[in-house]
């Protein structure tokens, strides 16, 4: 039977709220247990609940707690239930404490919905990779902490598609995540890795569908403009 992950909603904005509601159910795998408009409802939904949420979607700005008083209740007393942070807040220190308090993701408002989708995604592979597994080796570890950078591309158990080689991928992966900040084409890394120029652009096609990479025209000075694969972190920073 196919899990469906339950989740709660705290948002005492009911616009943003029922945004939020839809946005969960356009993801397969997921459904709205409740929305819940301040800290206290919360509370009290929690504790008298028969079935625990596996997410929580939390806003910080919640107009009867202060400050991370709630997202730090909810962390001390319900460990088994997973957060989400959804908020306008951007300040570091507040970032970082929620961090620190073990959060799965923050997003921050107004929501992109491909972001948002991104997330709970993630969030379903994680679940379900944890389930999948009794013990964990240290290559899973890796994964689920992000340390090969490669969650969003595949992990150990993933089948990749015909013609994806990991040991390649994971090469072109480190590339550009290290030393392409301006990124590459095709052509610049078929040279770099001696493979095929349509080799290297069936790779760097892949990460684009996998929302690893993005690409922007370079139009340099002679002939046709070239596709410019360059690192979805580095893109979203510098263009």
């Amino acid at each position: 039977m196919k899990k469906i992950y339950s989740v709660l909603i705290i948002e005492d904005d009911f616009r943003v709220a029922e945004i939020n509601r839809q946005y969960v159910e356009k993801v397969a795998g997921f459904d709205v247990q409740k929305v819940v408009k301040s800290g206290n409802e919360a509370l009290q939904y929690l504790e008298n609940c028969q079935n625990m949420p596996d997410l929580l979607l939390l806003d910080l700005y919640i107009p009867d707690v202060e400050g991370l008083e709630l997202f730090w209740q909810i962390r001390h007393e319900y460990h088994e239930v997973d957060i989400v942070i959804v908020s306008a807040e951007k300040d570091t220190s507040a970032i970082q404490e929620t961090l620190r308090g073990g959060i799965f993701d923050f997003i921050v408002k107004p929501v992109d919905d491909e972001r948002f989708a991104q997330t709970l995604s993630r969030y379903k592979k994680y679940r379900n990779y944890m389930q999948s597994k009794k013990e964990l080796e240290q290559a899973d570890i890796d994964y689920l902490t992000g340390f090969r950078r490669l969650l969003d591309s595949h992990s150990p158990d993933q089948e990749l598609p015909k013609g994806i080689d990991s040991i390649t991928l994971d090469k072109i992966n480190q590339l550009l995540n290290d030393k392409m900040a301006a990124g590459v084409t095709a052509v610049q890394l078929s040279k770099l890795l001696g493979i095929s120029r349509s080799t290297a652009r069936r790779y760097l096609e892949y990460l684009v569908s996998i929302k690893k990479v993005k690409t922007k025209l370079n139009y340099g000075t002679v002939g046709r403009p070239e596709r410019q694969y360059i690192c979805y972190e580095t893109y979203e920073q510098n263009y």
